[in-house]
């Protein structure tokens, strides 16, 4: 390994694992990525002082407290609905890891939550890896994950992941990382735009119904810049919804921008995922400190997931998160930082 590449144990697992975390920089950005859960612990803007993302200091906050600050879910992220599916005629329960009653992000043991391998790390670019076994979740095969997050260019950080697997199942992973551009207590003063011309109505467990709702004339239409602070009626709009922004995976395209008035970042979102779920983080109640001693309640920073619809394998005429041996799902996307 180069002098110039920066890699150091950050902690370790509950089972003796060392957990490291590996430095990349270039185009201006520079991240740190740790091998546990394929987090992205720490990202930075030339010119802008404070992170981008929300995090930790030390690795010991991450395993109790962290809400995937920065992780990688999956085998298939978000929800799936009673953990229940059928594939090629066989059914499978997944497990029930949130509330006993829904499957999330891949279950209680999900990849978010386990110590990846490094595979390469150069100056401006690392490469993961986990091998998901079979039966863990529920889930059939032994599917393999590789991540690769590579910042270049002009304040641009691209994030990849790579599955396969031997036997058909379900894929879907996604960087579930917390953005906030200007260091302030919430976001709520961002402004936000989603092109999408519809969102999945969910029910009371979050599990979408199958209707694919137009947001014109609701508060989910995010299709011009507009402040993530909003309501309806009398009470403020809560986002945690997924935004359709086609029906299969396409060619790499812009598909949001965010951006604070009081700092003067922006944040571009290109990718070739059919779905985006904004979570405006007002669920958040951290208890211990977050970078730099920071406070992290509601609405302290906003994730924007990339990813296959949630709950697909159950709806017709959703996208599809089957893959089969022989196939590779490649998911990519790019967040692309700018400053005035």
């Amino acid at each position: 390994m180069a002098d110039t590449l920066k890699r150091e144990v950050f902690g370790q697992t509950t089972t003796g694992e060392a957990v490291y975390r590996v430095e990349i920089k270039g185009g201006g950005l520079t991240a740190k990525v740790m091998t546990w859960g394929a987090v992205i612990q720490d990202l930075r803007l030339e010119g802008h002082d404070a992170p981008l993302t929300l995090g930790f200091d030390s690795f010991d906050s991450y395993p109790v407290h962290s809400s995937y600050f920065g992780a990688t879910p999956g085998r298939c992220a978000n929800r799936i609905g009673s953990g229940k599916f059928t594939l090629d005629g066989k059914d499978h329960q997944l497990d029930l890891n949130e509330n006993g009653i829904t499957h999330l992000h891949g279950g209680t043991d999900n990849i978010a939550k386990r110590n990846w391998t490094i595979v390469e790390h150069d100056v401006d670019r690392v490469v993961l890896k986990i091998v998901d076994a079979d039966g863990r979740g529920g889930y059939p095969g032994n599917s393999t994950i590789l991540a690769t997050y590579r910042v270049h260019g002009e304040g641009e950080l691209s994030v990849t992941y790579e599955t396969t697997t031997d036997q058909p199942t379900l894929a879907n992973v996604c960087q579930h990382a917390y953005f906030n551009l200007d260091g302030r207590e919430d976001t709520l003063g961002h402004d936000i735009m989603i092109a999408a011309d519809g969102y999945l109505v969910t029910d009371e467990r979050q599990i979408p119904t199958g209707e694919v709702r137009p947001v014109e004339g609701t508060v989910f239409d995010f299709r011009e810049m507009s402040s993530m602070k909003r309501f309806d009626g009398d009470q403020q709009a809560l986002y945690d919804h997924n935004f359709c922004l086609s029906n299969e995976r396409t060619a790499k395209r812009s598909v949001a921008l965010a951006r604070s008035l009081h700092s003067g970042v922006s944040m571009e979102v290109r990718t070739t995922e059919p779905g985006v779920q904004f979570y405006a983080a007002f669920k958040l109640s951290v208890p211990v400190p977050g970078i730099g001693g920071r406070t992290y309640g509601p609405f302290a920073g906003f994730c924007l997931e990339t990813q296959i619809w949630p709950d697909a394998i159950n709806h017709e005429g959703f996208p599809s998160a089957v893959v089969r041996p022989g196939e590779v799902l490649r998911q990519e996307t790019d967040y692309i930082f700018s400053k005035n």
